[in-house]
């Protein structure tokens, strides 16, 4: 079975447009790198990573803002803070974000819209009515609310406000690949047969609603991954000194005079992060596409 992924894969990465190679390359390179510094901190810095809290202008051991050297391959900010190790570790905090709205926005969001889709009647009018409401108001307002009336500035619960909130849209594309998938020949043959309507959803729906579902994820989490930092850059997402790179702009701004390299590093890697993302998303709908014309 795994082997049979593995070379599923191995021909889907070959097929690849070489730009999209590159920005999947980039995206593993930035969930390694996020581990990788977890499991650093875990470990109390047990590994070949450079502390991203410490000083060492304070022991004479750097200068404030250096550039790149054997020492610091990006450079030191304004606190003579290793660059690489703060940015590796602000992955993390992108990461967890971006994840716990994919897993939100594919179980939660996916089973509701699969199910109000395909079972319709007086619930499917309900929720959607409830969604509309809901999607009224501009997420990033909203966001922005309940971040600042409810103080939130642990990594835990911005995660989780970012992943309720983005439900609501998982829902409306779920229902809709619902509605095309509900009317293929092999859904009515189940149900002509006799299949409950449990084992339909749960053996014919959602299993071929989850690629679309994925390749919107994708782009999502790179939308998602631009409001954090956003936050974090205004100051109403994981608090100072914890690095993410939305921070790392806010405090580099300051020293711009004398320096580019601590808003340069941060903004390369948050950009490259959301191009890939989007690049992948964007292959990976029109394989769907294609997959779903075939059906």
């Amino acid at each position: 079975m795994m082997s049979h992924l593995f070379r599923r894969f191995g021909r889907a990465f070959l097929e690849m447009p070489l730009v999209v190679k590159i920005a999947l390359v980039w995206l593993v390179f930035i969930v390694g790198a996020a581990i990788y510094s977890r499991l650093d901190r875990i470990l109390g810095q047990a590994l070949p990573l450079q502390d991203p809290f410490y000083q060492p202008f304070l022991f004479g051991e750097a200068k404030p803002v250096e550039g790149p050297s054997s020492a610091h391959w990006l450079g030191t900010d304004i606190l003579s803070r290793d660059n690489l190790s703060r940015l590796l570790h602000g992955s993390w905090v992108s990461l967890i974000v971006a994840t716990t709205v994919v897993v939100f926005g594919l179980t939660v969001g996916g089973f509701i819209g699969a199910f109000v889709g395909y079972t319709r009647g007086k619930v499917e009018t309900l929720t959607m009515a409830t969604l509309d409401v809901i999607l009224a108001f501009p997420p990033l307002v909203l966001l922005l609310a309940l971040v600042a009336v409810y103080k939130v500035r642990n990594l835990t619960m911005i995660a989780l406000v970012f992943g309720v909130l983005g439900i609501p849209t998982y829902v409306r594309i779920a229902r809709a690949s619902t509605l095309g998938v509900a009317s293929r020949e092999f859904v009515q043959a189940a149900e002509a047969i006799g299949t409950k309507r449990r084992a339909i959803l749960f053996r014919e729906i959602i299993p071929n609603i989850m690629p679309a579902l994925f390749a919107y994820a994708l782009i999502n989490a790179g939308f998602v991954i631009v409001v954090e930092g956003t936050l974090s850059y205004l100051g109403l997402s994981v608090q100072i000194p914890e690095p993410t790179w939305g921070n790392m702009i806010n405090e580099g701004r300051r020293d711009i005079r004398q320096t580019i390299l601590p808003i340069f590093w941060p903004g390369l890697f948050l950009t490259l992060s959301v191009v890939s993302l989007n690049l992948v998303g964007d292959w990976l709908q029109q394989r769907v596409a294609v997959r779903s014309s075939a059906l």
